[in-house]
């Protein structure tokens, strides 16, 4: 299976273990395998593309996806999520809330940042809401000795941020937009940017000094960039 993600155009980052950019808006998705299921982390900015992940994601393992952490509610995240039916959906406390009443606005935000009108109606109605919250961490145990665990970092980069961790040597950590590498990390107005200097710190002790970290947009990176980005936030919000 490993010998198969970069002929997907997929980047491998463990046994198991892969992860890919998306066009446009650049956002990653992660994918974790197990010998029971799959866990797919972050679904795409539309239900067109997040059709195409499941046909990628079901060519590369022969079976579908399982699992579908979601790492935030924005748009370029979350609109594909219709496209794999049958999945158990998690996110943090109080994003199913946010969904099942938010969909008129992520459409505007979609159309807003580029997205087509249809792709973007389409979608939105679509939508689906997580059926597993998580308050503190869950363990999801995907067969074969893999285990993922999903942790509630939020409120920071938006209200309800949530960081995926699959342990190994090394470990590696799927930030969403806590971290972002291609830019400056984006504070909308959902944002916490009080409490988001501190979600990193709980992301670095999650993960350790080896651990490689999977921002939402942009390369691979390491302990050293998520602390100097967490200093770099601290400084822009006013807190230590």
């Amino acid at each position: 299976m490993d010998a198969s993600w970069e002929e997907f155009g997929w980047e491998r980052l463990g046994h198991g273990v892969g992860r890919r950019r998306l066009p446009v808006w650049d956002a990653t998705v992660v994918l974790v395998a197990g010998t029971d299921g799959a866990l797919l982390c972050d679904t795409g900015s539309s239900l067109r593309e997040g059709a195409e992940l499941s046909d990628q994601t079901q060519s590369l393992l022969g079976r579908r996806v399982t699992h579908i952490a979601l790492s935030h509610p924005h748009f370029d995240h979350v609109l594909g999520t219709a496209a794999f039916t049958g999945a158990r959906v998690y996110g943090a406390a109080g994003m199913a809330e946010l969904l099942r009443d938010g969909a008129d606005e992520l459409r505007a935000d979609a159309v807003g940042q580029g997205l087509s009108g249809r792709d973007a109606a389409e979608s939105a109605a679509a939508l689906v809401a997580p059926h597993h919250e998580v308050r503190e961490e869950r363990t999801l145990d995907l067969g074969g000795g893999r285990e993922v665990r999903l942790v509630n970092l939020g409120p920071a980069h938006s209200g309800h941020d949530l960081a995926v961790l699959v342990p190994g040597s090394p470990a590696i950590v799927f930030c969403g937009d806590l971290v972002e590498e291609s830019g400056a990390p984006q504070a909308g107005p959902d944002a916490t940017g009080s409490r988001w200097p501190a979600a990193l710190d709980r992301l670095l002790a999650l993960g350790g000094e080896d651990a490689l970290y999977v921002p939402g947009h942009g390369a691979v990176v390491d302990a050293a960039f998520v602390r100097a980005q967490r200093a770099a936030l601290a400084a822009r919000f006013g807190v230590s």
